[in-house]
């Protein structure tokens, strides 16, 4: 069911006493003078917090935080940074902003971690298996809204059965044993991917599996991964191996794919939050869902794309602290606040 975030993931934040300082710095392309720019840009933010009297250490914190990680490296990827007064850095994670959205920063009782959160119930990870007809490269993505592909992992698969399928001209009976060979080999190739890739999903779960690549290669794949992964598959014609041309289009191509899942993903968590209203277990809007979520019953927490909900921050803080996930639906879903929950149990009284 669609991409959601398990809100556990910040449970070691939530850990932390306060007050807290959120910095959000967007992603740029990086200029000679990057690390300069990024100075600039977290003095300003700095100047900012300050007018507001946040913390002071937490400053620190954060200033050391990114002297540490050269703000270079901050500028290309973007990054979000929550400070904890009194116990430093708790949270520095890569943030593909949409490019222009700006730097933000906030300082309060509680982090800001809507954006973050929203952002990572809406990426789509996706395992991108390109074959020849002997090898396949794996290639592990994740693919933020409005983003070039991240990519996390790559890695080379080759078939032990090296037979080179080419077709030979020869006597036919000949060309025959030859062919059967070759394509005997293909499909022992295709095994030793079929096993890489199994290996790959359970170390990187993805929404999606994409297959692309030489088409007997892929076909042959795609005959063995049919059985385990025939819910995750898609594939693609697009796009080949050692071609920027074709490169770009493959990767065009899997921004589509992800694209299509999310919008389908977002319009399935709002269907599941309409039938949970049959059965009772469903909330809408802001009271509704905070008291269920106070109460642990909250599984699924929706937020709508586009919509700040009012107590953003401490609906994500309660629900970490049960164990709810969140996901995202689309904007027009006409949810009070612009949040829902799909609940565990229905709400007392």
């Amino acid at each position: 069911m669609g991409h959601v975030m398990e809100l556990d993931e910040l449970k070691s934040v939530y850990a932390h006493e306060g007050p807290f300082v959120t910095v959000y710095l967007e992603g740029r392309a990086p200029g000679e003078d990057a690390e300069k720019q990024v100075r600039l840009r977290w003095q300003n933010l700095r100047e900012r917090l300050e007018g507001e009297h946040a913390d002071a250490g937490a400053l620190d914190a954060l200033e050391a935080a990114l002297e540490s990680g050269q703000f270079g490296e901050a500028q290309t990827n973007g990054r979000v940074l929550v400070a904890a007064a009194g116990d430093g850095v708790v949270l520095d994670e890569s943030w593909d902003a949409a490019l222009g959205g700006g730097d933000t920063a906030y300082a309060g009782r509680l982090p800001e971690l809507g954006a973050h959160v929203r952002e990572a119930a809406q990426a789509v990870r996706v395992l991108l298996v390109v074959t020849g007809q002997e090898d396949a490269e794996l290639r592990r993505l994740v693919v933020a809204a409005e983003h070039e592909p991240d990519e996390v992992a790559r890695e080379e698969v080759r078939g032990g059965a090296v037979e080179s399928p080419h077709h030979v001209r020869e006597g036919a009976l000949a060309h025959r044993r030859i062919q059967r060979r070759a394509d005997e080999a293909v499909r022992q190739n295709a095994k030793e991917i079929s096993a890489a890739v199994g290996a790959a999903v359970a170390e990187f779960p993805p929404d999606i599996l994409v297959l692309a690549g030489e088409v007997q290669g892929r076909t042959a794949v795609r005959e063995q991964l049919s059985g385990d992964f025939a819910g995750l598959l898609e594939e693609t014609d697009r796009g080949g191996r050692g071609d920027s041309g074709a490169e770009t289009a493959l990767l065009d191509e899997v921004l589509r794919i992800a694209a299509q899942h999310s919008t389908e993903a977002e319009a399935g968590h709002a269907a599941r939050l309409e039938q949970a209203g049959a059965n009772r277990l469903a909330a809408k809007g802001d009271p509704e869902v905070m008291k269920a979520a106070e109460n642990g019953a909250v599984d699924t927490l929706l937020l709508e794309q586009g919509t700040d909900t009012k107590r953003e921050a401490l609906l994500l803080k309660t629900g970490a602290r049960t164990g709810a996930s969140v996901a995202v639906v689309q904007p027009g879903t006409g949810l009070p606040d612009g949040v829902g929950a799909v609940l565990r149990f229905p709400p007392e009284g």
